[in-house]
């Protein structure tokens, strides 16, 4: 704690947005609470281009990433580890933070472990079901690891484990359903189908959509998130359906706007939508990867938060089941909403800010 009183923390979490977007949801109730901030990140991540807007002091570190496959960088990564951890160890020696929050990722390791060893206690949050890696080499520094899943608890350590969800950005909550309409060009008397696939989208779900725009316009208006470079110029001008490659500002509006949601599963986004508690049809990312994504829809289906449609488990499953889907979803609705209205993986934020108080003090 510093000579004013004020307590101190270090966030930290990068390689994707995935592992930054908590930590910046974090920022008002940390401010509120009066700590003092820092984050320690790679030299040259994502994660320092999304904290350049914050206004926290930034420091970077050498960074090695974390493979389970062949690759040369392999032999000379953890050389880059062993000096990201001597500058992380060389900094929170001095700034003597009283808590470090971890959202994961391979540049969390070194920081994690440098806290450790000077005894700062830390939070680690682990989105998806099944812990990465990075995480798992974390679990034995944490003092708490907060989870998104029910199902994650069990693969935690039992007293350290904490079912929290993800913080989700405050600013989510203030859409307004009308701008959201008219950002779109749409009418107010037709339910909003809203299509996102993450910042570079979904190429297989942009193709299914856009092959069944005729059947999926009968029921409903459809705004598509489509990601950067995938926008189809030739589908301009049809009634009731808005592309978008990427919408920051006026996303709020847009959730505001939605009926139904078709998402990928990524932990961010779906725990958003369950905030949100938008009836939602989860198509996980489930070729090239880890699995992750499928657990996380598996979860969420079976909680009764979700449909989901696995495209590796049918081939052609898209074209074959996502109108139907759809058009059930929206019948369903209300029995979506009801189960997501009850989610234990709420108020992710104040329960964080718990475990933090209590341990900065």
């Amino acid at each position: 704690m510093t000579k004013s009183g004020k307590k101190k923390i270090v966030l930290t979490g990068g390689g994707t947005a995935g592992h930054v977007t908590p930590n910046i949801a974090l920022l008002p109730a940390l401010r509120e609470a009066g700590y003092e901030i820092a984050y320690i990140g790679s030299e040259d991540g994502i994660e320092k281009e999304l904290m350049n807007d914050c206004d926290i002091p930034y420091i970077g570190v050498p960074t090695g990433k974390l493979r389970r496959y062949f690759d040369w960088k392999n032999f000379t990564d953890p050389f880059r580890v062993l000096k990201g951890y001597a500058k992380a160890r060389s900094f929170l020696k001095g700034y003597r933070p009283d808590v470090v929050f971890s959202k994961g990722g391979f540049v969390s390791v070194p920081i994690v472990r440098a806290a450790a060893s000077l005894k700062i206690p830390c939070v680690i949050h682990e989105s998806d079901m099944t812990p990465g890696l990075a995480n798992k080499l974390c679990f034995g520094a944490a003092s708490k690891v907060c989870c998104n899943f029910p199902e994650t608890m069990a693969k935690m350590p039992k007293d350290k484990a904490v079912l929290t969800g993800t913080p989700i950005r405050a600013e989510l909550f203030s859409g307004d359903r009308q701008k959201g309409l008219e950002l779109c060009g749409f009418a107010a008397d037709k339910p909003v189908l809203l299509i996102m696939g993450g910042s570079q989208g979904a190429a297989s779900v942009n193709q299914a959509v856009r092959s069944h725009l005729d059947e999926l316009l009968q029921d409903f208006q459809i705004v598509h998130l489509c990601g950067a470079g995938k926008y189809d110029a030739s589908k301009d001008g049809i009634d009731g359906y808005k592309q978008f490659e990427y919408v920051k500002e006026d996303l709020s509006h847009l959730f505001a706007a939605a009926d139904l949601i078709i998402s990928r599963a990524g932990a961010n986004a779906i725990f958003e939508i369950l905030a949100l508690r938008k009836p939602n049809l989860l198509i996980p990312l489930s070729i090239g990867t880890r699995g992750d994504q499928i657990l996380n829809a598996r979860s969420f289906e079976a909680q009764g938060f979700s449909k989901v449609l696995v495209e590796s488990e049918n081939e052609g499953i898209l074209d074959k089941k996502l109108v139907s889907t759809v058009q059930k979803l929206y019948r369903d609705r209300e029995k979506y909403i009801a189960a997501m209205a009850g989610a234990g993986q709420q108020e992710a934020i104040p329960k964080i800010m718990g475990l933090l108080n209590e341990l900065a003090e």
